[in-house]
């Protein structure tokens, strides 16, 4: 019995020792096995204040004369008529009133090297959210700065020039000089490089603005030339996805469509775009209809199936899709403004590049969230994305 006593004595005396061996302040209150959260990147801080008015306003890259509300859409179209080459009264409230994404500089916009200058930084004062403003200035005849009499900088013949060197250090060089006088003028995304590879002679569109007819020779040429761009903090967008390079039609004037299967097109149009995913910042898709790959009968700037069954899902590009313009006429003959604008959102695309009545376009992606047909979530989507793009390249302050 007194054993039993001592030995129970002995196990209390060992439990009030034990207890007492760690200070309270010691003891972990709970195990906690919950990592600590992700901090919001400024893109989704953003977004969150952000109106619905505000969101939509980033889909759209713009000319700047559709800020003039009173402006005809032949006006803005017509290379020869008006050019906005300052802000005015109407267009700082049309900034306002329509929050766009970005502007696109034509050559009529272009006066000088400190007009252009002083616009650029114009249209980014009066921006709530900084704008892209691009260019397209491929090197040869599509060159808007480097083909005006004013501008005293670098020409190229033509991209095929650089490809038939077959070094990629040309092209890797042609996307830093471009890249650099752009940056020099305010610009931060160019529309370049020309993806396509040009294996139709009767081709009207493409022809020497592409780096050849051998897919691998283009694909190397486009990742040097992208290299570059990002070299001097200038974004890039390769074009025009799946390949502008085998076809006859001009999509500026209409309908255009290949009849190539998506297998024909993986074993060359899509080489270069495909090596080039990981690097450009966006994907411009064209409006070419593809009936042997889709079904929907659509221009691949407003097909779900291109956009986001071939291009995002297949193929696996998570970045920016911006469509070719939508002033184009391959989109005009068939739809209105607003159409061809919830159809190329419904479709996956980001971006809403020039299209013909800004307006329109605008307002009817606004209705169509309001009335369920597009829903908030899916903006917020392509918002995203943009808002993230301009974080990387410091755009977002």
């Amino acid at each position: 019995m007194k054993k039993i006593f001592l030995n129970a004595l002995m196990l209390v005396i060992l439990l009030i020792l034990t207890s007492c061996g760690v200070p309270d302040a010691e003891k972990p209150d709970s195990i906690n096995n919950t990592p600590p959260s992700k901090p919001l990147s400024k893109a989704e801080q953003l977004i969150k204040s952000m109106t619905l008015e505000e969101k939509i306003g980033q889909l759209f890259i713009i000319r700047p004369e559709s800020l003039e509300l009173n402006l005809t859409t032949e006006q803005i179209s017509n290379a020869k008529a008006y050019g906005a080459t300052e802000l005015d009264s109407q267009m700082i409230e049309s900034l306002k009133r329509y929050p766009i994404g970005g502007v696109v500089i034509f050559q009529k916009n272009i006066l000088s090297p400190a007009q252009l200058t002083d616009f650029i930084d114009e249209i980014q004062e009066q921006s709530k959210i900084p704008v892209f403003v691009g260019i397209d200035e491929e090197g040869g005849s599509v060159s808007r700065i480097a083909n005006s009499k004013e501008f005293d900088v670098t020409k190229y013949e033509s991209m095929e020039t650089i490809g038939l060197t077959e070094d990629s250090k040309n092209a890797q060089n042609v996307g830093i000089t471009i890249g650099s006088y752009l940056k020099q003028y305010g610009f931060n995304l160019n529309f370049a490089p020309v993806a396509d590879v040009n294996t139709n002679p009767d081709n009207i569109v493409i022809g020497n603005r592409s780096f050849g007819s051998d897919p691998a020779l283009v694909a190397k040429m486009v990742s040097a030339e992208i290299d570059g761009l990002h070299e001097t903090g200038v974004m890039s967008c390769i074009k025009h996805f799946p390949g502008h390079g085998d076809t006859k039609g001009d999509t500026h004037k209409g309908f255009v469509s290949t009849e190539k299967t998506w297998e024909e097109l993986k074993e060359c149009e899509l080489i270069p775009f495909m090596n080039a995913f990981k690097q450009t910042d966006m994907v411009m898709i064209s409006h070419i209809t593809a009936p042997n790959i889709t079904s929907d009968g659509l221009p691949s700037s407003l097909s779900n199936e291109m956009i986001e069954g071939k291009l995002r899902t297949e193929l696996n590009y998570d970045g920016v899709v911006i469509t070719d313009s939508m002033a184009m006429g391959a989109i005009t003959q068939e739809y209105t403004s607003s159409t061809a604008a919830i159809k190329s959102i419904l479709g996956g695309a980001d971006i809403i590049l020039m299209p013909e009545n800004f307006v329109e376009a605008y307002d009817g992606i606004y209705d169509a969230v309001k009335n369920g047909t597009i829903s908030e979530k899916r903006i917020d989507e392509s918002v995203l994305r943009i808002l993230s793009l301009k974080e990387k390249y410091d755009l977002l302050q």
